[in-house]
């Protein structure tokens, strides 16, 4: 098995010892990304909505230096700290994935690092 790291400075850098991505044959996995600001390094303000769309502008920059795009997602997952951000999170997504979205799971979950409220991970074919 070969793999290949995926690095771009146009999202987050990783907050600890795993990368932004890694290629795999033809799978690319994307690491839960938090609502990081890539320019600055910190959690943005917002509400769920805009952190949503941050999230996935930064899978968005990581599936590009690896040659691939959003529509290349096959499946994703999302966490959240309260599922009451459900519809506000499936509005935000759904203005990136409008026609033939990848499967997805959605789970709460007690916290997130950084004490972020949501995190997404992908898996996209390369």
């Amino acid at each position: 098995m070969s793999k290949k790291i995926i690095a771009t400075d146009q999202a987050p850098s990783a907050i600890g010892p795993y990368s932004q991505a890694i290629a795999t044959n033809n799978l690319l996995f994307i690491s839960g990304q938090l609502p990081i600001n890539p320019a600055d390094g910190r959690l943005i303000d917002g509400n769920i909505a805009e952190k949503t769309r941050q999230i996935l502008e930064n899978i968005r920059a990581i599936a590009s230096e690896a040659g691939a795009n959003l529509e290349n997602i096959v499946k994703t997952t999302i966490f959240l700290t309260d599922l009451a951000d459900f519809q506000a999170v499936n509005e935000a997504y759904g203005e990136f994935f409008s026609e033939a979205p990848p499967a997805r799971s959605t789970v709460q979950v007690a916290a997130l690092p950084l004490g972020s409220d949501i995190e997404i991970e992908s898996v996209l074919a390369l």
